[in-house]
């Protein structure tokens, strides 16, 4: 289960999926003032990119031994990017954190998915690890989305 997990994750950021959709083809033609720009009440792509990492970060720092620290309240707080270099800074680290998920995840011993996550207040380690990709795959609709709705203006 974790080498499929894992590999569920990885299509999810670089294609073969069961939705066809993934994260490095929907931001491939992105660039920094298309991902800054907010269309009518919408978040930016910047915020959405950065909501997706921030919970996949703190679930990635609970598989790596540290405590859960994460709030609903600071998950959109993005940095400010003004250019073409710290978009793609942000983005090579937005890879690499999904990569180093992905990796914790196929070194998972199977029986680690039923326990309980943390305390058990958020379920077991299965939820929460299913949940971040749930989660990635929502706000990857709404990149999309935003991107179309930003090109016909």
């Amino acid at each position: 289960m974790s080498k499929q997990i894992g590999k569920q994750l990885r299509d999810l950021y670089s294609g073969g999926n069961y939705t066809g959709v993934s994260l490095k083809d929907a931001l491939a033609d992105v660039d920094w003032k298309t991902a800054t720009t907010k269309f009518s009440s919408f978040n930016s792509i910047l915020a959405l990119v950065y909501h997706i990492n921030y919970y996949l970060i703190a679930v990635l720092k609970v598989l790596q031994g540290e405590p859960l620290n994460a709030s609903d309240k600071f998950s959109f707080d993005h940095p400010q990017i003004q250019s073409k270099e710290e978009w793609k800074e942000f983005l090579n680290q937005f890879w690499k954190d999904g990569e180093d998920f992905a990796m914790l995840i196929d070194q998972l011993p199977e029986n680690k998915f039923l326990e309980p996550f943390l305390d058990g207040r958020y379920g077991t380690y299965y939820r929460n690890i299913v949940g971040v990709i749930e989660h990635t795959h929502y706000h990857l609709g709404q990149i999309v989305l935003i991107k179309k709705l930003l090109s016909q203006q």
